[in-house]
């Protein structure tokens, strides 16, 4: 599991970006797969983009599943 350290729980936007082009570069079939997204990201360890691949997996589940209900936009102001 990620360790508590600040660098685990943050993910700059530019992150998450080499994140997925990382994960459509190297997939599970690559070896070292983690080790090589790491690098590709900088700042994380294999550990913690492991992690963080875990949670986009878990998300996606609750999204498809109907657990996630959709944004009412119209509710928020747009009158039209």
């Amino acid at each position: 599991m990620a360790s508590n350290s600040l660098s685990s729980s943050i993910w700059t936007p530019r992150q998450n970006k080499l994140f997925e082009k990382a994960l459509a570069i190297f997939d599970k079939e690559t070896p070292d797969r983690w080790q090589n997204i790491a690098r590709a990201v900088g700042g994380k360890s294999a550990e913690e983009v492991k992690r963080h691949y875990e949670i986009l997996i878990e998300d996606l589940r609750h999204i498809e599943s109907g657990n996630v209900p959709f944004p009412n936009y119209r509710a928020a102001g747009n009158n039209r």
